[in-house]
């Protein structure tokens, strides 16, 4: 499937932008920053970073699904999160200074690992490859010149990768209308299985891990909410491909309830004088 000349032209300069303003989220005191929360930072970036890819392949073989839908769902779990992952965590009276911490450690790995992850799976189902970049340092180089700037435009980038989220899937679910039963039925299961897992395993390596129960539902929201907007872009506009986008169009949409299950679930089990005494603390 070939994608409309709205999204052949106009996803570029969506992607440029999105990027430019995760750059801008990030210095080179994040790295620092990082430090604070050793045990936690090490268990979810690992977790999101590696262990999410690897699962997509895993669930990409147990479901049978095509070639396309198999690496479009390795290029989802392999996307890190945002600022989404953030609101959820503090919904959910998770630990918000961790999960900004993941956010920025995996939005820092990712631009290395994505493109890593992406020609695997390229290589691996379709016996191809790409050569995919994301243009990040722009927007780190804006954050280090103009760092009013930078951080004014932080929140609107954040409103603008909403919209575009938002608009993608539309116009998406539009395209493929004819094939949408069919490919929903092919991605469906084995997206809700992504988005499922991601969550009990970071619930899961925080009690292996020894974290607190604000730390391990703050890891596992980092790894069940993803930018679904990164996966879309990269499917749709580096790799052209409808077929691939199907999973980050499914799980763009299907993190949200969950998300807002997980964050129900975080506030009957944390307290809120637990939070007020933690912030008390810091």
């Amino acid at each position: 499937m070939e994608s409309s000349p709205l999204i052949s032209a106009g996803l570029p300069i969506a992607l440029f932008i999105i990027m430019i303003g995760i750059g801008m989220t990030l210095t080179l005191r994040d790295f620092r920053q990082v430090a604070v929360y050793p045990k936690g930072m090490i268990v979810g970036t690992f977790a999101q970073i590696l262990l999410m890819p690897m699962v997509a392949f895993g669930l990409a073989y147990l479901f049978g699904v095509a070639p396309a839908i198999a690496v479009g769902l390795v290029i989802i779990a392999a996307c890190p999160g945002g600022t989404t992952s953030n609101l959820f965590v503090l919904l959910a009276r998770g630990n918000i200074a961790l999960s900004i911490v993941l956010t920025v450690s995996a939005s820092l790995i990712t631009i290395l690992t994505l493109p890593l992850f992406t020609n695997m799976a390229l290589q691996h189902f379709m016996g191809t490859e790409e050569n995919i970049s994301l243009p990040v340092a722009i927007g780190m180089l804006v954050r280090t010149r103009k760092p009013e700037l930078a951080r004014k435009a932080e929140s609107l980038v954040s409103i603008f990768g909403g919209i575009v989220l938002a608009v993608l899937i539309v116009a998406l679910l539009y395209g493929v209308r004819d094939q949408m039963w069919d490919l929903l039925k092919q991605a469906g299961p084995s997206t809700i299985a992504l988005n499922v897992a991601g969550i009990a395993l970071g619930l899961l390596a925080g009690r292996v891990a020894g974290l607190t129960q604000r730390e391990s539902l703050a890891v596992a929201v980092e790894l069940g909410v993803k930018n679904g907007t990164i996966g879309l872009m990269v499917t749709l506009t580096l790799l052209e491909s409808s077929t691939m986008s199907i999973p980050a169009a499914v799980y763009g949409v299907l993190m949200f309830p969950i998300g807002f299950l997980l964050a129900m679930y975080g506030r009957k089990v944390i307290p809120k004088s637990n939070v007020a005494h933690a912030d008390g603390e810091s």
